[in-house]
């Protein structure tokens, strides 16, 4: 892939104002663009840094700042360094107070020292309105004390570097907090930081290099730098089983959805890649309401903006597709059910069917209740897999998560009976299950079992 293929990324967290990169930050910053990383946000960690962090972002429309006290200069936080952050952050390109926060590991100042810088700098982010970038080594408890009681996540927050463990993840989650890693998760002997990546949403992930330090593992023992980012990105590719393009396309917009800089993409509202699988939108209306469904909160799913603002023809996702047979299998997903639209579907996987193409369908499996016949025969030919959310073993459960529009016994007995129907029509049938909590996963599994069908587990959180 040449330089101006790669798919942009972000550094969300470098220090580029300090004596490691005076002698060639243009060249720098240069290596970074050349290398696909679009913006770059360069962290204060007392007065001085911060002053260095806003001179650098003025320079470069692509480099933005955070102005901030670091726990290690947590001495240096009076009524008048208060106010001069305050008077910092509104300059145009400050989009974050940080880095804040707590170090026990180094105590280069008094914990109850650090303790109050802390915690006066989040009532500061909350007043200027700004997100928090926090710094947080062995001090788990605490940080996620502090975050609570001064309610932290008021405009949003980063967990810098992360290094706590899964059950703190989730709960710096549950506080609605993004969590960021550097280099470090390339290292061989890190496995506890890329299991954790393994079980929470790139959806509340950002990437960064922390530099000068924490280079990856190509350049470890030598000066980090934003270019270098992308060893990140491609590790966390990896990790969570996605492309590069994946990885820069949600990072990026997690950055935007926090700190406010870059863009949004919106062309891919219709038709939006996931790995080498492309996935069609064709209408945002569903029979179910799912407690769990992301699209109450927004309409992002893995970087892609899928509010439609129109339900598109057979011709609109022609022309959004292009060429079929660049995908390793074409999916009627998007945000709703798209067996609504069935004579749409039909038409279209006609025509994908005569390029060879794999079809897929996401469904609810109430399609019959919806066209009150037997649908599953004119799919016949068409469709190669299809997908039916079972997500409770039995009515009660089913209703309370899904709040079908058919209520509570008939929309669930109608999944099951689609389920068994579909194997006669369907080559590949799969009922799943959100891990949401309550849902008992294995009874769910034992119900696919005696329908006949195959059964997959959906993380919660990462059902997009």
């Amino acid at each position: 892939m040449s330089n101006d293929q790669r798919p942009l990324l972000v550094d969300s967290h470098a220090h580029l104002d300090g004596e490691r990169f005076a002698d060639d930050l243009n060249e720098t910053v240069k290596r970074a663009t050349a290398n696909g990383i679009s913006h770059i946000l360069t962290i204060g960690c007392d007065l001085q840094s911060s002053t260095g962090a806003i001179k650098v972002a003025e320079q470069y429309e692509n480099i933005f700042a955070a102005v901030g006290i670091h726990p290690h200069d947590a001495t240096e936080i009076n009524a008048d360094v208060l106010a001069t952050l305050q008077t910092m952050a509104n300059h145009p390109k400050v989009v974050a107070i940080g880095e804040i926060g707590l170090d026990y590991y180094r105590d280069r100042s008094p914990r109850e020292i650090q303790r109050n810088a802390f915690r006066q700098q989040i009532r500061l982010a909350i007043e200027v309105g700004k997100p928090i970038i926090v710094h947080d080594r062995e001090a788990h408890d605490e940080v996620i004390q502090i975050l609570t009681e001064e309610n932290g996540a008021t405009n949003g927050g980063v967990l810098h570097c992360f290094s706590g463990d899964l059950k703190m993840a989730q709960q710096c989650l549950d506080l609605g907090f993004y969590l960021s890693f550097t280099g470090t998760i390339t290292y061989p002997k890190n496995e506890a930081i890329r299991e954790i990546i393994k079980h929470i949403p790139i959806d509340r992930m950002l990437l960064e290099t922390d530099c000068p330090y924490l280079s990856p593992q190509k350049f470890r023992g030598k000066r980090n730098e934003p270019a270098y980012v992308r060893y990140t990105a491609e590790k966390m590719a990896e990790i969570k089983g996605l492309s590069i393009t994946d990885v820069a396309r949600i990072t990026s917009r997690n950055c935007y959805n926090l700190f406010g800089f870059g863009a949004v993409d919106q062309s891919s509202k219709i038709a939006y890649q996931i790995r080498d699988s492309l996935y069609l939108n064709i209408t945002n209306r569903c029979t179910n309401h799912c407690v769990f469904c992301a699209k109450f909160s927004d309409f992002v799913v893995k970087g892609h903006e899928l509010q439609l603002d129109h339900e598109p023809s057979v011709t609109e996702l022609k022309q959004a597709i292009g060429d079929p047979a660049r995908y390793t299998e074409i999916v009627f997903c998007g945000y709703g059910e798209p067996l609504l639209r069935l004579e749409l579907i039909k038409e279209l996987a006609g025509w994908l069917k005569k390029h060879g193409v794999k079809v897929r369908i996401n469904s609810d499996g109430q399609a019959n209740l919806v066209h009150k016949r037997n649908i599953l025969p004119e799919l016949t030919g068409l469709i190669d897999t299809i997908s039916i959310s079972l997500n409770a073993p039995e009515a009660e459960t089913y209703q309370n998560l899904c709040q079908s529009t058919f209520g509570e016994v008939e929309s669930y007995q109608a999944v099951k009976d689609f389920l068994r129907c579909a194997p006669q029509f369907i080559p590949e049938v799969i009922a799943t299950a959100v891990t949401y909590p309550g849902v008992d996963i294995d009874a769910c599994e034992q119900v696919a079992k005696d329908l006949g069908v195959e059964f997959r587990a959906r993380e919660y959180n990462e059902v997009g």
